[in-house]
């Protein structure tokens, strides 16, 4: 009965880790169908998200406004991000655009840590610091807002991409990028919203999980390295994929550090990637490229 009791405990832990990262691998994948690049930048968003929440906890009187504040601020940040950086490039292809994120992430952190502090910081969670029972597993009711902000936000964006025009266009341009261009659709401007909607998803990644783990600057690189890994294991450019990828991630990691060693968390992604790389780089549910020639 314990034994069942503490692999219920772990599930629970490593799903809301996984929606975690089932985010940041958005955000990865929506970039990357519309350039083909990577945004290595993303994880700086997690970090800019739960930060720059916290900041703005005294201003605003509940949690709830004041992440929807840091989520729209960090969007913003996205959109200039892109326009500053990868629209004015005169050969924007998937090399020079994940070149140049490189350089944007670092400037980021160095951007946050000048602002924002090198100090660690934090915030009560959304019901507090409360944990709920559920025969005998204990869960932060944080975890449950987790799982249940990850939900809503990938059911509005299923709703977008599938039901909007701009969602739509932007899936055009993914799929081929001259043959939207032809029927009208403004490709530099899809490549603009991906980056928004990235910074979106990185950002409410990083405010929903602040409560639990705290935000700092320097943690963007490990926040974009488990998001990376969780894109490449569900499949890059896939949507579902990120949730598939980051959930699957979020739950070897716990049972992982459960019969393992927590030692081994951080490590246990670099072998998935390398696993993935080696077995089937086009992910869990990614299709690999058929090439003629």
């Amino acid at each position: 009965m314990q034994t069942t009791t503490a692999l219920l405990q772990v599930l629970s832990s490593g799903i809301g880790t996984g929606a975690v990262y089932a985010l940041v691998a958005l955000g990865f994948n929506v970039v990357f169908k519309s350039t083909g690049a990577m945004n290595f930048a993303q994880g700086e968003w997690v970090v800019m998200g739960g930060m720059v929440t916290a900041l703005l906890i005294g201003t605003f009187s509940s949690v709830g406004l004041a992440v929807v504040a840091a989520v729209v601020l960090v969007g913003v940040v996205g959109l200039l991000s892109e326009r500053l950086t990868v629209q004015p490039l005169k050969k924007p292809d998937a090399l020079v655009i994940t070149l140049v994120t490189i350089g944007l992430s670092i400037v980021s952190r160095s951007l946050v840590m000048l602002v924002l502090g090198k100090k660690p910081v934090g915030y009560a969670g959304f019901s507090g610091n409360t944990a709920l029972s559920f025969g005998g597993v204990s869960i932060q009711s944080q975890t449950l807002w987790i799982i249940a902000i990850t939900l809503a936000f990938l059911v509005v964006m299923h709703a977008f991409f599938e039901r909007t025009i701009l969602g739509k266009a932007l899936r055009a341009a993914a799929a081929d990028r001259e043959a939207a261009a032809i029927v009208g659709v403004n490709v530099g401007s899809t490549v603009l919203l991906s980056f928004g909607i990235a910074a979106l998803a990185g950002a409410l990644a990083g405010a929903i999980v602040t409560p639990l783990t705290l935000a700092s600057y320097d943690q963007g690189a490990i926040f974009g390295f488990k998001g990376f890994s969780a894109a490449m294991l569900g499949g890059l450019g896939s949507l579902p994929g990120a949730v598939v990828g980051g959930l699957a991630l979020g739950l070897l990691e716990a049972f992982g550090s459960f019969y393992i060693s927590s030692d081994f968390k951080d490590a246990i992604a670099f072998a998935v990637l390398l696993l993935i790389l080696f077995v089937r780089p086009s992910g869990l549910l990614g299709r690999a490229d058929i090439v003629k020639v």
